[in-house]
């Protein structure tokens, strides 16, 4: 188990280790790694952002950053991992709308507080949802993929995993729209998009990253994006305001995290080479490409942010009734 389990998550790092071991300067911050938890599949958002992130914090810091991919529990297995490592700012992860808030509200027997249980470093950047079909699926709108549901039709909807902010904001389109549906959880934003296009499921509410490719491709078909105005790069899907769903423009936001009690000068160095990798040219391009929209905030700004996140999202929870390991 061991073995494997090595095996993979050393081929999935070994291009930011070898980012940062060709840097000068390594010395500066000594040879131990950094271990970035994501707390998700390879291939999604949060994957995306580390791997691109990661990689010139790396040069920054002088010292490797290796991803480490601690998928499932809603987020739990990862965050619970770097909840409890020491606060000496050799593990941290990037954290996001459900494993830094939602869950709170969510979750009963949570493992740890997700604001006292964590130190916020940095906030880097947040995405829209799109709600997908199949290429094939016979909904060409929002009211289309409605009607589907109603009136004795039933439909299936996939979300990233259970409790995800895809769950979440895919039940509210299904009670507020009095849809007949079953919830299809995956382990990850990437299977959830594999299984849409293959028509396993009739829609998923995705974060954008993860499925314009595919709609680029042809491959998916989205009906809605929650946008304040139609994206320069896709024009032609409506915002969720024009499809007559406006309470679906809900944004996911991502950020980097360590243990709870990390020293205020730990937390400054991290804060300050994952914010300024934001300022490379090259890793704004890639990631906006992926989706994303930057808006960073320093360790202070981001735990005030935070705080606000757990209430707006516990009534967000309220509203829909999703609850996990009660």
């Amino acid at each position: 188990m061991w073995t494997t389990r090595r095996r993979t998550l050393g081929l999935a790092a070994l291009p930011l280790g070898l980012a940062a071991l060709s840097r000068p300067g390594l010395a500066q911050g000594g040879d131990r790694p950094i271990r970035l938890i994501v707390p998700a599949p390879p291939g999604g958002p949060t994957d995306i952002l580390a791997r691109v992130t990661g990689e010139k914090a790396a040069a920054t810091l002088g010292q490797p950053v290796v991803v480490d991919n601690r998928a499932g529990g809603g987020g739990v297995i990862g965050a619970e991992a770097t909840h409890r490592a020491a606060p000496d700012g050799l593990t941290i992860m990037i954290g996001h709308n459900q494993t830094h808030a939602s869950n709170q509200a969510m979750m009963a027997r949570l493992p740890f507080h997700v604001v006292d249980g964590f130190t916020p470093v940095a906030k880097l950047g947040t995405v829209h949802h799109a709600t997908v079909v199949p290429a094939n699926s016979r909904a060409r709108s929002m009211a289309e993929l409605q009607a589907m549901g109603r009136n004795g039709g039933r439909v299936s909807y996939a979300s990233s995993q259970a409790g995800s902010a895809s769950h979440v904001i895919a039940e509210t389109f299904v009670r507020r729209s009095g849809m007949d549906a079953t919830h299809v959880p995956y382990r990850g934003a990437a299977p959830a998009a594999t299984d849409t296009v293959a028509g396993v499921v009739d829609f998923y509410v995705s974060t954008f990253p993860t499925v314009a490719n595919l709609i680029r491709d042809g491959r998916l078909r989205a009906l809605s994006v929650g946008a304040p105005r139609r994206l320069a790069a896709f024009p032609d899907i409506p915002t969720t305001a024009e499809a007559g769903v406006p309470y679906m423009a809900v944004d996911a936001w991502f950020g980097v995290f360590g243990p709870a009690g990390m020293p205020p000068a730990t937390t400054e160095r991290l804060a300050a080479a994952f914010i300024g990798a934001l300022s490379d040219e090259a890793v704004q391009r890639r990631l906006a490409a992926a989706g994303f929209t930057l808006d960073p905030l320093p360790p202070a700004a981001f735990a005030a942010f935070q705080r606000n996140e757990t209430v707006r999202w516990a009534e967000m929870v309220q509203l829909t009734g999703v609850r996990l390991n009660d």
